[in-house]
């Protein structure tokens, strides 16, 4: 399963949550690939349960439990499983999200919606970190890392879902001045618009959206996954705090305005 050049997570235990599918899953492939023993949780215990079987199938090690951030003794429950089944808690990937529709108007969003997308978004995040901490603290090279969205950065529609991204950069910097003197760093990926299985069915707005991106395409799992990998590994032993695009260039080039330019 792993090689000499890829086993930066040998003997690490990690928690990922929402990892039944998207980008969860293919973070927890990809650390399983370099050595770590992954607890794959998820809202839905089957889907998990697959991810994981697939892992182990693979030659990795992998085991899944259901885990609802919103509840605390879940989360709880998980993360004393990661320590029991791996023998430590070394990394914790924040993946679980809500994002309902907007409304035709804002005044009409129901506080419910509002509600639900900043309970799993944002505050899960605050509750598996919590839960998780003492253990990363006590693992000695102990990693948070969570997974944002460009929707934190600039407008890309969704109120809710946007306004609890955004939260999770604030919570990445505090967090990581808070732990990092304890030894464990904290850091927030930021993907663009990946094909996950939000996108069923919408291929064709896929298809639009691709030629925004400079690097003209949108992203895959994989691409977020490679950069969890690196974020929560002693490759990036002296980076916390910080916030990384992988957006195919989005937020950095107005590739609308370079064509509303380049038509004339």
């Amino acid at each position: 399963m792993t090689s000499a050049a890829l086993a930066r997570f040998d003997g690490y235990g990690v928690l990922i949550t929402g990892a039944g599918q998207g980008i969860g899953a293919a973070t927890a492939h990809r650390l399983a690939a370099e050595g770590a023993g992954v607890l794959v949780t998820d809202l839905d215990p089957e889907r998990a349960a697959r991810v994981a079987a697939d892992i182990v199938a693979a030659g990795g090690r992998a085991e899944s439990l259901a885990c609802d951030v919103t509840d605390r003794a879940t989360i709880e429950a998980a993360v004393a499983h990661a320590v029991t089944a791996f023998g430590a808690l070394d990394v914790l990937v924040n993946n679980a999200y809500s994002c309902a529709p907007d409304e035709a108007l804002f005044e009409d969003e129901p506080d419910d919606v509002w509600e639900r997308d900043l309970d799993v978004t944002l505050s899960g995040a605050y509750r598996c970190a919590r839960a998780a901490l003492p253990h990363l603290v006590a693992s000695g090279r102990g990693a948070i890392v969570s997974i944002g969205s460009v929707n934190g950065v600039q407008d890309f529609g969704n109120h809710a879902y946007s306004a609890a991204k955004a939260g999770l950069a604030g919570l990445t910097r505090t967090l990581a001045g808070h732990a990092g003197p304890r030894g464990v760093r904290v850091n927030l990926v930021t993907p663009g618009t990946v094909r996950t299985d939000a996108w069923s069915g919408r291929e064709g707005e896929l298809s639009r959206v691709s030629g925004l991106y400079p690097l003209g395409r949108v992203g895959e799992p994989e691409d977020i996954a490679a950069a969890v990998a690196f974020l929560a590994s002693r490759d990036a032993a002296w980076v916390t705090g910080t916030t990384l695009c992988v957006d195919g260039g989005l937020t950095a080039v107005n590739t609308g305005f370079r064509q509303a330019l380049a038509t004339d």
